[in-house]
């Protein structure tokens, strides 16, 4: 667990990783805090009824946020795609409402009052013929999830421990038994109306202790969750720093790169190797570049509200055209490449959130393709921009919804802004400031997507924020003051995103959302899909 050295509490329950919470998932659709989070809780659920779904209920509290974005933003399409099974890549998901009910499964969406004060609060009921469950949980940015119910008992699970829940009243021997047979991280009882013990274990146990556990008088079932992030937690985790002046104190004597202490830090955090960490981000580097790639030849899809944009601006670029330097347009054509491609339902990474997919690998990209660097120097930029996302994820926030589009456009560009310093042979001390300056100059910014959709003004602010990552990286390499120490920022990009009234904050309650012409267009879209613009 993290300290806070300032407050002396506890800040968070266990520590980010840059492939669980910073650079992905891997999926389609147009927000990782609702297609790729409601896939995850989905497929919890799914663990949570073996499998065996007849109907689900499921309730959106009307002040929240999900209220008004759950079908548009593809909170539903996420979580029909989880409870048949799915990835979150998997290329059936935009018809996943249909494939639900191919598979005979009724489904019922309410408003209720829930009452929990999370704006991304899914409260999923599920029933088969022998069994009814209930499950609680939240979208927390960037796909990430946190569990806060299972049939209205209060749980915490991230979705990375293999879970284990044994249904009894009596738990003493049925605990004596597992301390006495199985390895485990965690074990502890929850009391409630109805009873279970959890473990948290880095695998399910033998099929002959199930088998002796299901045979015990006091047990009444056993459910096995599978972990749905892809890098797990364990007992006694421990990480080098977890804060950027943390991370300075590691490095005194060390001269690192930010690129390598980004490699020592996920390795305590994933006990991994060095070649795996860095392998593991070249393989998600493939996928940005093939998103991209795929962008710039033009995307096809009804339900958008803009078609291939980047195509005009391709042609623009390559015929010499364009106001600026080459890499600033070579940035700003990838950036929207990638999102329309995000827009199409095509495969990109969060990073740090769909709605935010393009500014961080436009930026690097781009930058790199400019300075014509090999692919490793590529690899190196976005472990590092995934260790000031860690520094990010840890004190503040990527959700939208939480701390708008300052904590999604706002901390891609802080983190591109470090990584091109680098990638530009910068220091460490200049590497920090790039970042420091750039979240600065993001404070405050709003999140209210026209027509209910993740594509306008996103596709602008992720453009703006990887030119406010360029910008500040050529300050930085120039010495400019940050004034500001990065913790500082954060900390200050969390307080400020509280302040951010909830009409502002993915609601599709204020801002441009509710101007006539984005009332106009969403009226268009639910009327006739797709005819707004016509598709490249």
């Amino acid at each position: 667990m993290y300290l806070n050295k300032d407050s002396k509490t506890e800040t968070m329950s266990t520590y980010p990783s840059i492939f669980n919470d910073v650079i992905g998932p891997v999926m389609r659709g147009p927000s990782s805090s609702h297609c790729a989070a409601s896939l995850r809780i989905a497929r919890l659920c799914r663990d949570l009824m073996d499998e065996n779904i007849k109907d689900i209920l499921i309730e959106f509290d009307p002040n929240g946020s999900l209220a008004t974005t759950h079908k548009s933003q593809g909170s539903d399409m996420g979580l029909f795609g989880g409870f048949l099974g799915w990835e979150a890549h998997d290329e059936r998901l935009p018809e996943s409402e249909k494939h639900i009910v191919t598979a005979g499964i009724n489904v019922t969406i309410n408003m209720v009052d829930i009452g929990n004060g999370h704006p991304n609060l899914y409260k999923l009921t599920l029933y088969n013929n022998k069994e009814t469950r209930q499950l609680s949980a939240i979208s927390t940015g960037g796909g990430m999830i946190e569990v806060i119910a299972i049939d209205g008992v209060p749980v915490c699970m991230a979705g990375d421990y293999f879970e284990t829940l044994i249904y009894c009243d009596k738990p003493d021997n049925i605990i004596a038994f597992l301390k006495a047979s199985i390895q485990y991280d965690d074990i502890e009882f929850h009391k409630g109306d109805i009873a279970f013990i959890e473990i948290k274990s880095q695998a399910f146990f033998d099929d002959p202790i199930y088998k002796e556990l299901l045979a015990m008088e006091d047990v009444l079932c056993i459910k096995q969750l599978q972990p749905v992030l892809p890098v797990m937690a364990r007992k006694d985790l421990q990480v080098p720093f977890i804060t950027c002046h943390d991370m300075l104190e590691y490095n005194t004597g060390k001269d690192k790169a930010l690129w390598e202490l980004a490699v020592d830090y996920e390795m305590a955090r994933g006990n991994i190797s060095a070649e795996e960490v860095f392998e593991k981000m070249r393989n998600i580097i493939h996928i940005m570049g093939n998103a991209i790639e795929l962008g710039l030849k033009g995307t096809h899809y009804q339900d958008r509200i803009l078609g291939s944009q980047s195509l005009q601006f391709k042609e623009k670029f390559l015929a010499d055209q364009l106001v600026g330097g080459e890499t600033d347009n070579r940035i700003i054509m990838y950036v929207s490449a990638m999102m329309e491609v995000k827009s199409s339902m095509g495969v990109i990474v969060a990073a740090p959130t769909a709605g935010s997919c393009g500014a961080l690998p436009g930026a690097l990209f781009g930058t790199a393709h400019s300075l014509q660097l090999h692919e490793d120097e590529l690899v190196k930029a976005m472990l590092s921009a995934g260790l000031i996302g860690v520094f990010i994820a840890a004190r503040a926030t990527f959700a939208a919804e939480v701390g708008g589009c300052m904590a999604e456009t706002g901390s891609g560009g802080g983190m591109a802004a470090a990584a091109i310093t680098e990638m530009k042979g910068g220091s460490l001390q200049q590497c920090i400031a790039a970042a420091s300056l750039a979240l600065q100059n993001s404070l405050g910014i709003i999140c209210d997507p026209i027509g209910n959709r993740v594509e306008a003004p996103c596709l602008g602010r992720n453009v703006m924020a990887a030119g406010n990552a360029i910008s500040c990286a050529n300050m930085a390499l120039s010495n400019y003051e940050q004034l500001i120490p990065l913790d500082e920022v954060i900390d200050t990009m969390k307080a400020v995103g509280d302040q951010i009234h909830h009409t502002l904050r993915c609601t599709n309650l204020g801002g441009l959302s509710i101007t006539n012409a984005a009332k106009k267009i969403e009226a268009m879209l639910e009327g006739v899909p797709g005819k707004f613009f016509k598709s490249c």
